[in-house]
């Protein structure tokens, strides 16, 4: 009998991971933004087989992905190695010489959408108006273009039209936590939410007639609910609402007279669909825990994209009651009894508040009596039941990980989710400081022993995290982490500034105030030694941010080691890089494990 090894740890980091997915109107080709080569490309499957083949070979991630009406060809948009200046093409439904779109250079384009016979494309610039956008309509046949929306106090995202493409369906983003619906029909802007001066937000909406609106809002409400608009009537109606629940995307089925609504409610989400001829409301059991996409074919069988904390992001199909997994991405050579599932904790903040988390345990023959605190990215995110192939393998070197849902997080209301709005540096921090507190108190770590690490505002939290609470942790590790609010306000792109002062502060009104919450104003208590990791091309927290930091540490005489990735942006997106990335992290920490690896 041949015995093999236990896997390599490595190959928790081989696992392959899908971006995004559309299927053809036709039902007969599905194309997926996948890193199977290793880096990002385009790979096609003819339905109903489910062998995939590659469509481009360009080596860059894809931002915005549609089929035209008739099945004949495909949209797709590609920035350059993650500096997010995304630019549309036309792709062959086989593959083979990409067609130039929408070219100009150093602009980010966003949200393409095809008119009904295809001979047109809208789509959202930053062409000439890079702080509040830019909508135009493109003749695909005459290459002539039309202005259709012209971004003027927020920025505006054309969001879609009627099915007469009379009226249009677009929102202004004030804030993440303040976005409006309008529907513009000739020189007539309609707010879709009735007026008040109270923020909240429309995640999502979409036309089931030339005059009726179904929308996603929190309109007067926490929690986001299913609404409807009449454009003849001008009557905003509440349709439904669950407890404690957020809807987050709607997808409408024309032919059954179907709506399906994703809705997130703590760390897992639930699907939904709703029949508009008799009202009758159903969930529908879905394959995994996160649902990051969902499509609806002509037919009526639905196509779901989502993962599970222990299952990669995947492609589903469901005809009937059954799902069927249409790609097979697992841990390559790892045992499903391999992977951890995480237990959901809450514990009380400062202020009484319940902060729930999610706390993955090392298996008991890996376990090496360390916790990784681990604070997430957005702010306005949350940690959830996802897939981390790099989770996984942390666990399976022995590490625990704690990640709580602090103040600003998603799916627990709006009024949460406001919280961290210029108080980056005080509520959410409290909470993760509560949340090591329960850690210790628990006895699943000591004061002084415990390993932080973090990525975008959780690379942030940590910097904050080290410079004012060093006595917890005995190592840091930055992953394009802000550490400067003044230089990181100035930096963002340009369609972010417009939000910042709600949402970070303003450098003016808000100086003493930033000065306390930027982890650079504490570096004489940063002693402990730190890994600081950064992408060259990162438009979101660029180099410069992770560049201060790390020379006035070294100025310092501190012990901090810095990697930089010359071809990446907010991001891992070459399966190199990542392996890299998170090797060198698994080195740096091995510095400090209290115990050695068991053999």
């Amino acid at each position: 009998m041949i015995t093999f090894p236990k896997p390599d740890v490595e190959q928790f980091l081989r696992t392959f991971s899908i971006a995004d997915f559309a299927v053809s109107p036709d039902e007969k080709h599905l194309v997926f933004s996948t890193n199977l080569s290793g880096k990002y490309n385009l790979w096609g499957m003819d339905l109903p087989n489910s062998f995939p083949y590659p469509l481009t070979s360009i080596d860059q991630s894809c931002q915005g992905l549609i089929y035209d009406k008739k099945s004949r060809f495909i949209i797709a948009g590609f920035d350059q190695d993650g500096n997010e200046n995304t630019q549309f093409y036309g792709v062959p439904l086989n593959g083979g010489t990409m067609k130039e779109i929408v070219n100009h250079e150093n602009t980010r384009n966003f949200m393409p959408k095809l008119s009904n016979d295809s001979k047109k494309l809208y789509y959202t610039t930053s062409r000439g108006n890079p702080s509040f956008l830019n909508s135009y309509c493109l003749d695909l046949e005459s290459g002539q273009e039309r202005l259709v929306l012209e971004g003027k106090d927020a920025t505006t995202y054309l969001f879609g039209f009627s099915p007469d493409e009379e009226t249009l369906l677009y929102y202004k983003h004030f804030a993440n936590t303040y976005t409006l619906l309008y529907a513009k029909k000739g020189n007539e802007d309609i707010l879709l939410t009735p007026p008040t001066e109270k923020q909240h937000t429309v995640n999502d909406g979409v036309f089931v007639s030339d005059s009726m609106i179904y929308l996603l809002t929190d309109y007067d409400s926490d929690f986001t609910y299913l609404a409807s608009y009449n454009l003849e009537t001008n009557k905003f109606c509440k349709v439904k609402e669950l407890k404690n629940e957020s809807f987050t995307a709607i997808t409408y089925s024309k032919e059954n007279q179907l709506l399906y609504i994703t809705s997130q409610k703590g760390v897992e989400d639930q699907l939904y669909e709703i029949n508009l001829q008799n009202e009758n409301w159903r969930n529908i059991p879905v394959p995994c825990s996160v649902i990051n996409k969902l499509e609806v074919a002509a037919s009526g069988t639905l196509y779901l994209f989502g993962m599970s904390a222990t299952k990669p992001n995947n492609i589903y199909k469901n005809t009937g009651d059954e799902w069927v997994s249409l790609t097979k991405y697992t841990v390559p050579g790892v045992d499903s009894n391999e992977l951890v599932e995480p237990d959901i904790i809450t514990y009380p903040s400062f202020d009484g508040r319940e902060i729930e988390s999610l706390f993955f345990r090392a298996k008991k023959e890996n376990d090496n009596g360390e916790v990784i605190f681990w604070p997430h990215g957005g702010p306005q995110a949350a940690e959830r039941k996802f897939f981390r192939a790099s989770f996984q393998f942390f666990l399976n070197n022995g590490y625990s990980i704690f990640a709580p849902n602090f103040r600003g997080s998603t799916g627990y209301g709006l009024e949460f989710m406001k919280m961290v709005e210029g108080d980056w540096g005080n509520g959410p921090r409290l909470d993760n400081v509560a949340g090591l507190d329960w850690l210790i108190d628990q006895g699943h770590a000591q004061k002084g022993n415990i390993l932080l690490m973090g990525g975008s505002f959780g690379g942030y939290m940590a910097l904050l995290l080290h410079g004012r609470h060093a006595d917890y942790f005995k190592a840091v590790v930055d992953i394009f982490g802000p550490s400067n609010l003044f230089s990181f306000i100035n930096s963002v792109p340009e369609d972010w500034k417009p939000v910042m002062d709600q949402w970070v502060g303003n450098p003016e009104k808000d100086k003493e105030k930033l000065i306390e919450f930027s982890p650079i104003t504490y570096l004489e208590s940063m002693i402990k030694p730190m890994l600081v990791i950064q992408g060259a091309n990162d438009p979101r927290v660029v180099k410069e941010e992770s560049d201060q930091i790390v020379q006035a540490l070294k100025d310092k005489g501190r012990d901090v080691d810095y990697m930089l990735l010359e071809n990446e942006g907010h991001g891992f997106s070459k399966k190199e890089n990542e392996i890299a990335v998170y090797q060198k992290i698994l080195s740096f920490l091995k510095r400090f494990t209290a115990v050695t690896e068991k053999v």
